[in-house]
């Protein structure tokens, strides 16, 4: 039985569009695997595939957690398994404090949230996130990194078996960057959750040091390195795992305007 997040040639997208193009990937527990690839490459539809979420059709493919088929469960479901989503954009849950919905979280599972209030507390502290913030409905009114800060304080309450970060890095500043990176990654060491994480920058893979890094692009893996792969994609672009197009042709100046005779 596999002891990680497992993708194996998977094929999706939506209604009329192939996104993914037989995606292969492991996470393993307590590691981090980064994937990292341009606008378009399918990276976000990755994530949205893997937690169940939205109109996306799956064509063929497995994503089992521990042996555990996903495919065909909801994402509520899933997230009872053990799978975690920290999207690029969270959603709001007015009229919810993140207090009450942790409670909701910890005790479907049947754990006690008698020490709740101190553990937010002290997660809250380690990421920086202000107290002032927690009374408020779940990433309402919250700036972007609030809501990254947010999130990273539920995950570690939460302690899920594997975490996907999709763009965690969007909106951060230098110093939450720091902060949420850093605190991602002593999650993983200390609980030994597998963390996929999806970005298309190297400097929060710095922080981060992932084991592996991935780079997708027009649907399928085109390279599997480390973080020095990271660091040379940030001097050149992802333009070599783009497939070349044919150069269109136009008409030229003299077609335009005449021979000129």
């Amino acid at each position: 039985m596999s002891s990680g997040l497992v993708i194996k040639d998977l094929v999706a997208g939506i209604e009329g569009r192939q996104i993914l193009k037989g995606i292969s990937l492991e996470v393993p527990k307590g590691e981090v695997t980064a994937v990292m690839g341009p606008n378009g490459s399918g990276k976000s539809t990755l994530s949205n595939v893997i937690m169940g979420r939205g109109s996306y059709r799956v064509d063929s493919g497995s994503v089992s957690l521990e042996g555990k088929e996903l495919l065909g469960l909801a994402t509520h479901e899933r997230a009872r398994e053990g799978l975690f989503l920290i999207s690029q954009y969270p959603s709001e849950l007015p009229g919810v404090t993140m207090e009450e919905m942790l409670e909701a979280a910890l005790e479907s599972r049947g754990e006690s949230a008698d020490k709740l209030g101190s553990e937010i507390d002290e997660q809250a502290g380690l990421v920086g996130f202000p107290e002032r913030l927690w009374g408020r409905f779940v990433n309402v009114d919250l700036s972007g990194g609030e809501k990254k800060r947010s999130e990273v304080v539920q995950m570690a309450i939460v302690k899920p078996k594997y975490a996907i970060l999709d763009e965690i890095d969007s909106g951060l500043d230098i110093d939450a960057l720091r902060a949420v990176s850093r605190r991602v990654r002593e999650i993983a060491d200390s609980t030994g959750a597998g963390v996929l994480v999806i970005t298309h920058y190297a400097r929060l893979l710095k922080e981060l040091r992932p084991e592996k890094v991935l780079v997708l692009s027009e649907g399928t893996i085109k390279a599997t390195g480390d973080i020095g792969l990271a660091l040379e994609l940030e001097k050149t672009g992802y333009q070599e795992y783009r497939e070349a197009k044919p150069e269109e042709t136009g008409p030229s100046l003299q077609d335009i305007f005449g021979s000129g005779r």
